[in-house]
């Protein structure tokens, strides 16, 4: 029995069987092989939950992490600390965690009083911003870090500047199988007498499967008794987006190459024992990868550390493992290359039996007990290099402490105000006004909520089928002959106005422009696209500020994605111009604003000047736009220091005395936007406080201290009256509230993941 000296507790995170991934599989096998060999240690896991109702997990599973929840993260850490872990293990790859890039992670690890040590399973030579600025929080926070090839330890010092003195290599472990003759084993697999070649592992289009398919004819035609086995399931979230369309592609080419009698689709996740009689009964296994971006792979470690003949693309852990005559490389999408390897291999025997042997031989510092003990020095380096300097003492918070908690996403009304043509513009109370019927202003606000939510991972296959239900609105909306947008339709589907107004169409450019910058599968990218560059020329004519202002934060969303778009360049640059020349028109000392009156949707004018002009790196109409929402917030704040928006009983002209009601929750939700656009341009704090206390109009910090939100029903009430609440909780309300309580979610989710300021 061997002894892990100090440790006692050393708990995992990451995902966990009987979820069905690769990192599932490899922190089952890392936790199951160090509690094995070191019995007194006590290896609880905390897992992450992609599924709403998580899995049936063994006992070690201690606490369940939903994997878009940041409050969930918190609560594990506390669990953690609580429960006093002497050091956390951490399995990471950036997709399994939520947030962006998985960045939900760091709020968790940031929060810990143990030493932690993290395996990373991708390093990128060349990561997005989102991927560098976690890699990088993520290097801070942990004690020590873990790669699984030479290859991750030169990405990790060249390209992160980590030091060495900080990264473990500790190699892909693999079960301890004795080396046998494949024969031993085709008996089972009623292959006996056949030359088999397998790839196994979770199917997705990125495995190059159809590659290794079209070699096969060549192969065949030398040994008929060939035969392929694929083995492993369709990966679940490809087979939730997109179902089986992979795996039936691959049948059908079969089918056209004349292969199918010698292949074989296994189509379920096996569990270790049959995967490794599997593996044994392989002559050759075969990784027909299709990028060399694969730092580490599970599959090839098991199938090369256990005495497979290996033929692979010259991915990363590949080309770092096949040296020495322990495999054999082909080049990229290469199927003559690869049926050129086989049948060299399957000729040669006494070559292919000496690679068996060279890959077993190395694999035996792969297999798990070895693996394990490497580890538990890992984790016992951490514990002399931990220092608690900038850690918390205690798990327990202050109230200053604790980050101000949102309230629950509850789209219940939501759902409630929309039908199968888009979301009704009034309600009675809560009862959807038919009689009023829908407009184009809210069904493309409803549109930027669904997406919006859908970037917070909040998403669901309702809110997607609403998402399309809003977009096809706008679609049915627009003139092709005008090019523009109608906006008001009764409910028997007639429209009541042959054009809309100008904010009406500068409603719908934003929120199609929000729909092209929305990556991922689907057509609604495709759709918005065409009508964003249909319905942009009309832009030139607006008179609008407002109409102005939505179009260019539509561009803005437009050219996150297609930056290169000229043409789309051009009008923004032309309604920077006019909405710069507005205000060098209206404004004065005193009034420093774009037009005579501040009446509706105001913050979205000094919104648009800051993300223009950061976008654009013009410092100078960054500054107006900041200027211009000072001035505004200050006309909006009451003696009491609570928000108050500029009633639209009268608005407020210049000279005049501004109208204190009805206030509309539109005005908060554009202060929220606004504000938040603001700390992204200059990372100073006190914007956040501005958009904190814009979103608590809603919840009753107001001039009648009453809530505007509705908890029971998930609605919003549609404005403030002198002496009331209006009851009624309509369309534009309701998307207000929602859109302020997802953009407050994103940014806490960001604040609560990075320590420098978000957009810096």
């Amino acid at each position: 029995m061997k002894s892990a000296t100090s440790l006692r507790k050393v708990a995992f995170l990451g995902d966990y069987l009987p979820r069905k991934c690769g990192i599932a599989t490899f922190t089952t096998d890392l936790r199951c092989a160090i509690a094995k060999e070191f019995p007194a240690l006590q290896c609880p896991v905390v897992p992450v939950n992609d599924l709403e109702e998580g899995y049936d997990y063994p006992p070690e599973v201690r606490f369940e992490i939903a994997e878009q929840d940041l409050p969930s993260y918190l609560r594990a850490a506390d669990f953690l600390n609580i429960t006093d872990v002497d050091v956390l293990c951490v399995e990471h790859e950036f997709g399994i965690f939520g947030g962006p890039a998985g960045s939900h992670v760091l709020a968790l690890l940031r929060e810990l009083r143990m030493p932690i040590v993290t395996t990373l399973h991708t390093v990128l030579r060349e990561p997005n911003d989102d991927q560098r600025r976690v890699m990088r929080e993520l290097a801070r926070l942990s004690t020590r870090l873990v790669v699984m090839s030479e290859r991750g330890q030169e990405f990790l010092r060249e390209i992160y500047r980590i030091p060495a003195a900080k990264i473990d290599l500790i190699p892909h472990g693999i079960p301890d199988m004795p080396f046998a003759d494949p024969n031993y084993f085709k008996d089972e697999f009623d292959v006996a007498g056949r030359q088999v070649l397998l790839t196994f592992g979770l199917l997705s289009p990125n495995k190059g499967i159809e590659y290794a398919l079209r070699a096969l004819p060549e192969i065949i035609r030398e040994f008929p008794n060939f035969v392929y086995i694929v083995l492993g399931q369709t990966h679940p979230n490809l087979l939730r987006n997109e179902g089986d369309s992979y795996r039936l592609s691959l049948e059908r080419l079969a089918k056209e190459l004349g292969v199918q009698k010698h292949v074989v689709f296994f189509n379920r996740f096996v569990e270790l024992d049959e995967l490794m009689r599997f593996i044994g009964a392989a002559d050759i296994y075969l990784t027909p990868y299709l990028t060399e971006t694969q730092i580490t792979s599970g599959t090839l470690a098991y199938a090369f550390g256990n005495g497979n003949a290996v033929i692979s693309t010259p991915y990363w852990h590949a080309a770092e493992l096949l040296t020495q005559d322990r495999g054999r490389l082909v080049p990229f999408r290469d199927s003559p290359a690869i049926a050129a390897a086989a049948i060299e291999l399957l000729r040669d025997e006494t070559l292919r039996h000496s690679m068996r042997k060279n890959a077993y031989k190395l694999g035996r510092d792969m297999v798990w007990s070895r693996v394990a003990q490497s580890y538990v020095k890992s984790f016992q380096q951490a514990r002399q290099d931990h220092s608690f300097v900038g850690r918390k003492s205690s798990p327990i918070k202050t109230l200053d402490e604790q980050s101000d908690q949102l309230p629950e996403l509850k789209l219940d009304h939501l759902f409630r105000m929309s039908d199968s043509t888009g979301i009704f513009q009034h309600a009675s109370f809560t009862v959807p006004n038919f009689a009023e019927g829908y407009c184009t202003d809210d069904n493309a606000r409803a549109l930027a909520l669904a997406l919006s939510l859908q970037r917070l991972g909040k998403g669901s296959p309702k809110l997607q089928s609403l998402a399309t239900t809003y977009a096809a609105f706008l679609n049915h909306a627009f003139d092709r002959k005008s090019g523009r947008f109608r906006n008001f339709m009764g409910f028997d589907r007639h429209w009541l106005e042959d054009v809309g107004s100008e904010d009406c169409q500068g409603h719908a450019l934003w929120a199609l422009g929000l729909c092209v910058a929305q990556s991922g599968p689907g057509s609604l990218p495709l759709l918005a696209a065409q009508l964003f560059e249909q319905a942009l020329p009309v832009a030139a004519e607006f008179t609008s500020p407002r109409a102005w202002a939505f179009t260019l934060i539509g561009i803005g969303e437009y050219l996150r994605r297609l930056s290169g778009d000229r043409r789309v360049t051009q009008f923004r640059e032309a309604l920077t111009a006019k909405l710069q020349q507005r205000y060098a028109d209206a404004a004065t000392d005193e009034w420093q604003w774009f037009e005579e009156v501040v009446s509706y949707a105001n913050a979205k004018l000094p919104h648009a000047m800051i993300l223009s002009g950061r976008s654009m790196n013009n410092p100078t109409m960054v500054e107006l736009g900041l200027k211009t929402l000072r001035w505004l917030i200050k006309v909006q704040t009451s003696e009491t220091g609570s928000f108050r928006p500029v009633g639209s009983n009268g608005f407020y002209p210049r000279g005049k005395v501004r109208a204190l009601f009805d206030q509309q929750p539109i005005e908060a939700q554009c202060t929220v936007s606004a504000c938040i656009e603001a700390y992204h341009a200059t990372g100073d704090t006190a914007w956040l406080a501005e958009a904190r206390r814009a979103f608590e109009w809603f919840l009753g910090r107001n001039d009648l201290g009453l809530a505007l939100y509705d908890s029971t029903t998930g609605g919003c009430r549609d404005g403030l009256h002198v002496d009331r609440l209006s009851q009624n909780q309509g369309g534009e309300s309701t998307l207000a509230f929602l859109l302020s309580l997802a953009e407050m979610q994103a940014l806490q989710n960001a604040i609560s993941s990075f320590t420098e300021p978000v957009g810096q």
